[in-house]
């Protein structure tokens, strides 16, 4: 991993004192993930040059995973010691943090300055989003370079390399720039190398130049840099990728530092606030198509955390209600969610938890007024569906069955799916609307159900809504 900055114009040498680094001689930082070395290239009074090198050991960056286990070929055959990422954003952090505080004793007034300035990242991972540096760094004011290669010379028909090596300049204060890197490097890969805790928020409001008071003059133009970023909700998603109520919370802090809007804009501001996350609207579809069947027993099978199992555990009218994944860990991870051992015993009586697959028969899933299957059927192999049709209309065969996939029709919204793609990379296939319909067609002949479809989420006329739903009901 290689970061350089350079530095044009008068004194450029000067560079040694704004990062606090002697030009003169090659510098060596032990990091817990291996050494960073910071030299310079090259030094005159017109250009100079920084350089900060990362050197990581692949085999001990495998070796030693905080809770790792044992993972196979991949954990040592990867990007993560070579491709530009959250190791060289601490690295920057570590080895350049006086100057990212903007703090230079003996050039206060030259790190108060806007100086042209050039940095070039190595290997950053964009996939398919080439647009993605371009939208980064240029409403920040840079003038931006990528440059691609061949994966490999040798066989051109695999195409490009999905890493960029990425060249911003402008001018700006040197703290500026590192920290405008610090925040949007970890934005190409969207994965960190360390635990992510709620600390992790005051870290990007930080260094995205979030300021909750007046500071001098001199700082002004830090000021809210991330919150006026007109990419800012797709930064800070990608820069939470795993953990999107982090996410959530960072916008909302982030928005409380914008201006105010004129007053026509206020409306759709508020309307803005009022949009409900897609799964919060289809667990209460669900759990609203639950109660209306008059269901006093439930299973939800595929349960994943048991947002759903957590809704109805609520509710007076169910008595019982069992929660089936096929992963044990998930099970364990929704029992602390639903904080199991803490639980009143009125709801404890009411639940059970249960590993179980799907697409094999099971007693225990026979006798429930209504079973519940949340985006679920989509994870499974086209050529065991039969088998998952069976065990749940024929075998388990309650009186109502819910089941909601997603509508492949409204993946057009989603910017960077691909042509014929999916959501999830565990989806083996998604339905149409006219796909949902026939199958829950043939459902209803083969086993003897009538079925109503509904959508769940904001409707498009031409594609519909994102998820469709349909309610089965026994006859007879």
């Amino acid at each position: 991993m290689l970061l350089t900055i350079t530095y044009e114009g008068k004194n450029t040498q000067e560079l040694g004192y704004l990062l606090h680094k002697n030009p003169d001689r090659a510098q060596q930082f032990e990091l817990s993930y291996g050494k960073a070395y910071v030299f310079y290239p090259e030094v005159s009074d017109s250009r100079t040059t920084a350089a900060l090198l990362l050197d990581i050991d692949p085999i001990d960056l495998a070796r030693g995973k905080l809770g790792g286990s044992d993972g196979g070929l991949f954990d040592y055959v990867n990007d993560r010691p070579y491709a530009s990422t959250s190791f060289m954003s601490n690295a920057i952090s570590r080895v350049f943090g006086t100057a990212m505080n903007g703090r230079c004793d003996k050039k206060q007034q030259l790190a108060d300055t806007p100086l042209s300035l050039t940095a070039t990242v190595t290997s950053l991972r964009t996939g398919d989003d080439k647009e993605l540096a371009a939208q980064l760094f240029e409403p920040l004011g840079y003038s931006v370079k990528t440059e691609t290669t061949l994966l490999d010379s040798r066989f051109p028909e695999w195409g490009e390399s999905p890493y960029i090596d990425l060249t911003v300049s402008g001018s700006v204060r040197l703290s500026d720039l590192l920290n405008h890197l610090y925040v949007l490097i970890p934005v190409f890969d969207m994965q960190k190398h360390y635990y992510i805790a709620q600390d992790e928020i005051q870290k990007l409001l930080d260094h995205g130049g979030f300021i909750a008071e007046e500071l001098p003059d001199h700082s002004a133009q830090s000021r809210g840099w991330l919150s006026s970023h007109p990419y800012r909700d797709k930064i800070v998603r990608r820069y939470f990728k795993n953990k999107k109520s982090y996410a959530r919370k960072a916008i909302d802090i982030l928005m409380s530092e914008m201006p105010e809007q004129p007053v026509e804009e206020e409306a759709d501001a508020a309307q803005e606030e009022k949009r409900v996350p897609l799964n919060t609207q289809r667990m209460e579809a669900v759990k609203n198509a639950v109660l209306a069947s008059g269901a006093s027993s439930v299973i939800d099978m595929g349960c994943g955390e048991c947002r759903l199992t957590s809704l109805l555990l609520s509710e007076p009218q169910i008595q019982k209600i069992t929660a089936c994944d096929v992963s044990v860990s998930v099970l364990e991870k929704a029992a602390r969610r639903l904080r199991l051992d803490d639980m009143n015993s009125y709801k404890r009586a009411k639940l059970t938890l249960m590993q179980a697959s799907l697409t094999y028969r099971d007693k225990r899933f026979e006798g429930f007024d209504c079973a519940c299957v949340v985006e679920v059927i989509e994870h499974i192999e086209p050529a065991r569906l039969p088998s998952f049709e069976r065990i749940l209309f024929e075998f388990a065969a309650p009186k109502t069955l819910i089941l909601t996939t997603p509508n492949r029709e409204y993946n057009d919204h989603y910017a960077r799916m691909k042509d014929n793609g999916l959501r999830h990379d565990d989806h083996r296939f998604e339905w149409t609307r006219e796909e949902f319909r026939a199958w829950t067609e043939h459902i209803c002949n083969a086993f003897g159900y009538t079925c109503v479809i509904s959508g769940i989420g904001e409707n498009d006329t031409e594609f519909g809504t994102p998820t469709q739903m349909g309610v089965f009901k026994r006859n007879g």
